[in-house]
């Protein structure tokens, strides 16, 4: 949900400087868990909201959501920031896990990755569930969402 994320990431500024992205060199660990955990019949989907024109952050992970994410098995949406206004959402990123396990992730304000928190108790599992849905289902995937 931000716009920018961890400035000091090796394959951001790899992209930045090369303009190329290097999933073997900076994501391979992460490929080959999506993909085992795909293989097991798992369905990973990721959503991400955004603000248009994108950051260069964004831009980033858009060029690099096709090699890594939809190569390795996850399925992808993108939803402009402006068309989640009406949409009650937690405050911080999240990854909900079987519906009732939810790790929210705590950035400071230029993007550095601070702490992780990990919450079991069904009403924040249910809200960060029916966020995500209202999210996905507005979301536009992945090979049809153009940045502005």
């Amino acid at each position: 949900m931000r716009d920018e994320y961890t400035p000091d990431d090796p394959c951001f500024l790899h992209w930045k400087r090369t303009g190329a992205i290097d999933v073997d060199r900076f994501w391979s660990s992460w490929r080959e868990l999506v993909s085992a955990t795909v293989a097991r019949g798992v369905v990973m989907r990721r959503a991400r909201i955004v603000s248009e024109p994108v950051t260069e952050f964004i831009r980033h992970e858009y060029e690099l959501t096709n090699p890594l994410n939809i190569a390795s098995g996850e399925q992808v949406r993108w939803l402009p920031r402006r068309l989640a206004s009406d949409l009650a959402l937690p405050g911080n990123d999240f990854w909900v896990f079987d519906d009732r396990l939810v790790r929210f992730g705590h950035f400071a304000g230029n993007g550095d990755f601070l702490a992780h928190e990990m919450r079991d108790e069904p009403d924040v599992a249910r809200l960060c569930v029916s966020a995500f849905e209202a999210v996905w289902d507005r979301g536009i995937d992945h090979a049809e969402y153009k940045p502005a």
